[in-house]
């Protein structure tokens, strides 16, 4: 199979960190195919960001509509249900998956992210998954995005200081780390922390590989259906549904 893995920021040294990340954890007959957004910010920190990131997001998408499943590489997980709507493959966001793999190994977790900001909107993806009971805190460390994109010492021994004072303070189970820049990270904190520490890049990985071995499409009933046909106006007309570059997409067709 082959699974895309999409970065939504345009930093192409954090797209080859999580793509060294994903294939180390990959099954041999899984073809790992990172891409960087050609488009929108540098980093995603805050809901600006994150909406302009979901173009890039969704251009990558339409580029390649014949992957066997996309993961999301953003722990805000941008796009996420549009990213659906457009596609019968499975789309994993990595916030979502690493949430799900942490209530598999224990009964709690905490995520440690980045920046207070990116804080406030993980705490709302806890409760729009529904893991409110399960996660007891989210922890910023104060680290830009991009300070993660060749980890120093200082970096290492911020995060793992941090998960450290989840482990004393919210007597959680598990660490979550909230950010996909932190996939290069594991081999440094899983020694060093007594509890299990989750990345959501690989895990989303192996959620893929198991929803595409099943034979698990996504939904094209009710609102993850393919998108209304109908045209768009100014600088997006290029993304309305029933256009790419100029021809009906044969899957809404198909669909109705």
């Amino acid at each position: 199979m082959r699974i895309k893995l999409i970065n939504p920021n345009t930093t192409a040294a954090m797209t080859r960190s999580m793509e060294a990340a994903a294939v180390e954890v990959a099954a041999p007959s899984t073809v790992i195919e990172a891409v960087t957004a050609r488009s929108g910010p540098v980093s995603i920190e805050g809901h600006y960001d994150e909406a302009i990131s979901v173009l890039g997001l969704i251009d990558e998408i339409r580029a390649d509509p014949d992957a066997d499943a996309y993961i999301i590489a953003c722990f805000g997980d941008p796009g996420l249900l549009a990213a659906r709507e457009l596609t019968a493959a499975p789309v994993i966001g990595i916030a979502e998956a690493a949430m799900h793999a942490a209530t598999f190994v224990s009964t709690s977790f905490s995520i440690v992210t980045t920046l207070d900001r990116t804080r406030i909107i993980s705490e709302a993806l806890v409760r729009n998954y529904g893991m409110a009971a399960a996660c007891r805190r989210v922890r910023a460390t104060d680290l830009p995005v991009l300070d993660l994109e060749e980890p120093s010492d200082m970096v290492n021994q911020t995060v793992l200081a941090e998960c450290r004072r989840a482990l004393a303070e919210d007597h959680c189970d598990s660490i979550v780390l909230g950010c996909a820049g932190m996939a290069g990270l594991l081999d440094y904190l899983r020694p060093r922390l007594p509890v299990p520490v989750i990345d959501g890049v690989t895990v989303a990985v192996k959620f893929a590989e198991a929803l595409v071995g099943t034979g698990l499409r996504t939904s094209k009933h009710g609102d993850l259906a393919y998108p209304l046909p109908k045209p768009y106006g100014g600088k997006l007309a290029a993304y309305a549904p029933l256009l790419y570059g100029g021809e009906e997409r044969p899957e809404i067709d198909a669909a109705r």
